[in-house]
Parts: C-alpha cells; sequence; structure tokens
C-alpha cells in the first residue's frame, strides 16, 4: 500500500541550530518512540523499529541514507527501508525535510513530506489511519526533542555558571537541569492513537490475539501428542 504524508513540527531554535541538532541521528533517535540507532556509517544509518498493538508486535530492521544535505537551502532527503524481523512485512519511504524560520521568533519549523509504501500486517489498517498515528508520532518526536534541546540548554548554563562559581553551579545544575523522559523500548500504537482511532484498530489486534492464542494451542496439542 502506497500512501503520502504531510508532517510539521517546531524546534525551538533557530534553523541554523536546529539543521546541526536534527543531522546528528545517534543523539535524537531515542527521541523516537520505539527506535533505535544500531550504526552509522557516512551518510548511511542502520537501526530498529519495534511496534506494539495489543497483542501484535512487529520489529522491523533496514537502513536510511540521506540523499541529499543542502545546507544552504535547508533542505533533507532520506531513502529508507526496512523488513520484519519475523514476517514478510517491508516497509520503504523517501522522506524530504525543510527547515525554515517559525512565526515565532528564535524557532524552526520543520516541514516533512513522506512517500510511504508498506506492505503485510500494517497495511492493513488502512489509509485513513497511518495519517493519524504519523501526526501523533512526529507531535511526540517533537515534544521529546524540545526536553532534550531544552535539557542541553540547562546544561550548558549550569557549566557556564560553574566556570566562574563551581560551588554554585553545583547546587544550582539540579534545579536548573531539564529531566528527558525515557522512552518506552517499543511504540505502543494502541495508547498512541487512542480516541476514535483506537475502535479501528481494536478488531485487528482482536483478530492478532485470536490468531496468536490459536496457534500456541496448536502447538502445544502437538507437543502433547508427541509426548
Amino acid at each position: 500500500m502506497a500512501i503520502e504524508l504531510d508532517n510539521s513540527f517546531t524546534v525551538p531554535v533557530p534553523p541554523e541550530q536546529a539543521w546541526h541538532v536534527l543531522l546528528d541521528v545517534e543523539r535524537i533517535a531515542p527521541c523516537m518512540p520505539g527506535a533505535s540507532i544500531t550504526s552509522v556509517e557516512g551518510d548511511e544509518v542502520a537501526g530498529q523499529v519495534k511496534v506494539k498493538l495489543g497483542p501484535l508486535s512487529l520489529s522491523y530492521k533496514g537502513t536510511a541514507k540521506f540523499t541529499e544535505k543542502d545546507e544552504a537551502s535547508h533542505s533533507i532527503a532520506i531513502e529508507a527501508s526496512g523488513k520484519e524481523t519475523r514476517g514478510a512485512g517491508t516497509a520503504s519511504a523517501t522522506v524530504h525535510a525543510g527547515l525554515k524560520p517559525a512565526d515565532t521568533e528564535g524557532q524552526t519549523l520543520v516541514s516533512i513530506h513522506t512517500s510511504l509504501n508498506v506492505t503485510g500486517r500494517p497495511a492493513q489498517f488502512g489509509r485513513s489511519l497511518l495519517p493519524e498515528v504519523s501526526g501523533k508520532l512526529i507531535a511526540q518526536f517533537a515534544a521529546n526533542l524540545e526536553a532534550l534541546i531544552e535539557a542541553d540548554a540547562a546544561g550548558e548554563t549550569a557549566s557556564a555558571e560553574g566556570t566562574t562559581a563551581a560551588g554554585a553551579a553545583q547546587s544550582g545544575s539540579a534545579g536548573t537541569a531539564v529531566a528527558v523522559r525515557p522512552q518506552e523500548d517499543s511504540l505502543n500504537l494502541i495508547k498512541l492513537v487512542g480516541g476514535p482511532v483506537l475502535k479501528r484498530v481494536i478488531p485487528v489486534a482482536a483478530v492478532a490475539a485470536v490468531l496468536v492464542i490459536f496457534r500456541h494451542r496448536i502447538r502445544d496439542f502437538f507437543t502433547r501428542s508427541k509426548a
């Protein structure tokens, strides 16, 4: 199933600074629920994404490569592909992102266009669900990224204060540091979407639960028969 997605989010720093933040893939990867980086070699990144939907668990491994990084225009292009580790499902995407000054001074608006193609179980959710999921996922990523940037800024402030007053910095750093909420190991779709979207997800999860239980019972039956 192929689908086009458009999303945007705001970064609480100017475009020049946001550019370097967003290219630090290893640093910002934990801001995306369920995502982890396994290696970075030049412009190619290897990683894994874990997704939970009630009893259904999916894990994708794949690579992403920067095909364009234009600092002058603050535009990025990425080609990504992945495959289920325990299934036949695949996912591929072409992503174009652009950075420009936001309406609020000192902030950056990041606009993303994604051409996504998925096969396997996620494709069963249909075109109507994926845009809502991607929107909520981007919003969660943006919130985590903002917390990360604020934590970095607080740490730099505390460090600067420590240069002139080491004792004051030690007592004040604990008060100024911003805690970054630890991310879950897997992206929990039911927790993420909620509300009306949940009604469309539950039937898929219920069917998956029945299949999982049925499969285990058949396996147990044959195990006992052999015994």
